[in-house]
């Protein structure tokens, strides 16, 4: 070791203890550089100074300073995990690629403050012999003492860092719960160097924020405001929080997500709020500082102080508008769909409260609503479905009439919001053009202020003054565009005409030029959900209509359905078919006689015809002679082969059903020629019969899983 050192650093004692050895010194000397965060660096200048000093350090013990590798990547990284700390990693990768002889940190703080890492590092150092040294001392982590030393190090360094951090959270609760630490304002707000929030003193500014939440008040969704403002080319009023341009006014596009936040942020109503975004650490992301926040409910705020801030908009507004933007997710009250619906959304399955999906066929027209959350979630049955029309027919009634009393009101009120909206998009035309005649003229004056002989500056603010002039020529046309292409004050003959309108309310409802989602948009402003429970099987639907303000209706509609079978007065129904037909009556004069006395078949007709009557006795075994006994004397066929009629009225199932099934071969059939016409044979045994039943008796095919059971081949009779 003597060969290694000079006597004069022996003297100094810097190798404590022979630590140092050749193999050592053939190997890099690391010196780690890290500050928490960038406020430390720029403040703590004389720690970062110090670190940077145990190059030297490395020097006195034996390295060459080519050997010297600082890594500072970490400057402004806080140690409390490797992760997103691309300096430490690198430090790792070197002492496991055996470069590294000696690790050198101002203290162990500064390489880990978390025991994981802490302790990976040791451990990395103790397999590839790799010292470590900090402002104590030198430490050999392949020695006993010296092992627990740094790790009673490593404990005291992590334990430290939660102490400061809970120090610090105490610190700033008991703040927050006098109101008085300071965060980040939204768009509309300033903060006084006092500390003290003031509304933005730009008036044009403060009129975006009120036009934001009148524009909510009518249209009740976050696309009508958006759509309002990208129309009419209004910007939101955003500071700037930080740069060399701290606290100027921009202007940028309105999105979605920003006037989400603006329309929940409470500040907007006067309030002081703490822990809105608490953070989960199972979200947070390495090198995010940020992220991993969530959205707590109110109710879970540690801090909730009214009346502290001024304000836009009253509470009893914002809590309003909270409720409004949660019915607007499908999680609350379900967004409306595109297409004819009035109730998209807002139905409610009577049977089991989940919601009702809405379904078109492919021309967008076959409205249905069906309760299908089940039967694709758990693979049952669907609870229930029934044909949209008669139910959108109920409603628009019973919204048309809740509209008459107030139709004269509604329509002053509309002329009213009209002239409004009028007067807002004047006024903030008006100081957009303020502003800019403002840039301009101010460009103006500093062009005339400058001296002539500095034609460099004087070239420069000669261009601005241009482009100030140009974009106020610019906006001067789209001014005069707004004005051409806005509507002129109602007159006196216009608002008697609404007048009129308004006594007249079904035919606006039905009129060609009323859109559906304007439908949609008014029966969502007076009902607040539908629930409707199918009767059984029946064609009987018993429906609830919720309305905002807690009134209730309740009513019964009749939906069309596919067998007579399913009508609530089938039994009815068949005993008149039948005393018709013991009174000598043919199948015209019973059809006739049915549709007389008010009687109604299943969907697709609206009378009976002398063919639904004849169905409807051959299917009851009621015709004059079976079909089967008919069929017996000429018909060649097997003993076990039935007619499509005979097979259908043994399985209690629509012919057109059984139909379908020999298209999907689900039945055993084959075409024969009989008495001129072309006539399927259907095969079925007793063990046929029974699977065919149960296959009567399963789920519809489309909310079932798994194939669907064969038939099975007929017995070889040859």
């Amino acid at each position: 070791m003597s060969a290694c050192l000079s006597p004069s650093r022996h003297a100094t004692g810097l190798n404590a203890g022979g630590k140092i050895q050749h193999h050592h010194l053939e190997r890099l000397a690391v010196v780690y550089v890290r500050q928490s965060t960038m406020q430390q660096v720029d403040r703590h200048q004389e720690s970062t100074r110090l670190q940077y000093a145990l190059v030297e350090r490395a020097v006195d013990l034996g390295w060459s300073r080519s050997q010297v590798l600082v890594i500072d990547d970490d400057l402004g990284r806080s140690g409390a995990t490797a992760e997103g700390r691309p300096g430490f990693q690198r430090l790792m990768a070197e002492v496991g690629l055996d470069h590294v002889g000696i690790v050198l940190g101002i203290e162990i703080s500064r390489l880990a403050r978390s025991s994981r890492d802490w302790y990976q590092l040791l451990e990395v150092c103790a397999l590839f012999a790799t010292l470590i040294a900090d402002a104590d001392g030198l430490y050999d982590p392949m020695t006993y003492n010296d092992r627990l030393l740094l790790g009673l190090k490593g404990t005291m360094s992590e334990a430290e860092l939660h102490i400061l951090k809970q120090r610090m959270l105490e610190g700033k609760r008991a703040k927050a719960r006098r109101g008085e630490l300071g965060m980040r304002m939204p768009m509309g707000y300033v903060r006084h160097p006092s500390g003290e929030v003031l509304k933005d003193p730009d008036e044009q500014a403060r009129l975006v924020i009120d036009l934001v939440f009148d524009q909510f008040e009518r249209s009740g969704t976050i696309n009508g405001v958006l759509q309002h403002l990208v129309r009419r080319d209004i910007r939101l009023p955003v500071r700037l929080a930080s740069g060399a341009q701290k606290g100027e006014l921009q202007w940028r596009r309105p999105n979605r997500v920003t006037l989400s936040n603006l329309l929940r942020h409470p500040a907007y109503a006067g309030a002081y709020v703490y822990g809105r975004r608490p953070t989960d650490p199972r979200r947070k992301k390495p090198g995010r500082p940020s992220s991993g926040r969530t959205v707590a409910k109110p109710e879970q705020w540690e801090v909730l102080i009214k009346d502290r801030l001024p304000t836009y908009i009253s509470w009893a507004q914002y809590e309003r508008n909270q409720r409004q933007l949660d019915a607007n997710t499908a999680q609350a009250l379900g967004a409306p769909r595109q297409g004819p619906s009035l109730l998209s959304g807002l139905l409610i399955c009577g049977r089991c409260g989940m919601r009702m999906a809405t379904q078109y066929n492919n021309n967008g027209r076959g409205l249905r609503y069906v309760c299908s959350r089940l039967a694709t979630d758990y693979g049952e049955p669907l609870c229930q479905s029934l044909a949209g029309a008669p139910l959108d027919a109920l409603i628009g009634d019973l919204v048309l009439q809740a509209l008459e009393p107030s139709a004269l009101e509604l329509s002053l009120k509309l002329a009213e919001d009209l002239e409004a909206e009028r007067a807002r998009d004047r006024a903030h035309w008006e100081k957009r053009l303020e502003r800019a005649h403002f840039q301009a003229e101010r460009f103006h004056r500093q062009y005339d202020a400058v001296e002539p002989e500095n034609r460099l500056v004087a070239r420069a603010l000669e261009r601005q003054w241009e482009e100030a002039l140009a974009a106020e020529e610019r906006l001067n046309g789209e001014y005069a565009r707004f004005l051409a292409a806005e509507p002129a004050p109602l007159s006196s003959a216009e608002r008697e005409r609404i007048r009129r309108l308004a006594a007249d309310i079904p035919a606006l409802w039905s009129a060609a030029t009323t859109t559906a989602a304007e439908r949609q948009a008014i029966v969502r402003q007076l009902v607040e959900r539908v629930i409707a429970t199918v009767l059984g099987e029946s064609e009987q639907v018993n429906v609830e209509i919720h309305w905002a303000g807690g009134q209730r209706t309740r009513t019964q509609i009749a939906r069309p359905v596919a067998r007579l079978e399913q009508l609530s007065y089938f039994p009815e129904l068949l005993e008149r078919v039948v005393c018709l037909q013991q009174e000598g009556h043919s199948d015209v004069e019973i059809a006739r006689c049915l549709n007389a006395e008010g009687w109604r078949p299943a969907k697709r007709r609206a009378t009976f015809n002398a063919r639904m009557v004849a169905n409807l006795l051959t299917r009851r075994g009621l015709a004059s002679g079976s079909a089967r006994q008919q069929y017996t004397q000429t018909l060649q066929r097997d003993p076990e082969e039935w007619t499509l009629k005979e097979l259908a009225l043994e399985l209690e199932m629509p012919p057109v059903t059984l139909n379908g099934w020999i298209g999907k071969g689900r039945v055993r059939a084959r075409q024969v020629k009989h008495a001129g016409h072309t006539l399927w044979l259907l095969w079925a045994d007793k063990a046929e019969l029974k699977r065919l039943r149960a296959l009567r008796a399963a789920p519809r095919p489309w909310a079932r899983h798994g194939p669907i059971a064969q038939p099975a081949p007929p017995p070889n009779t040859g």
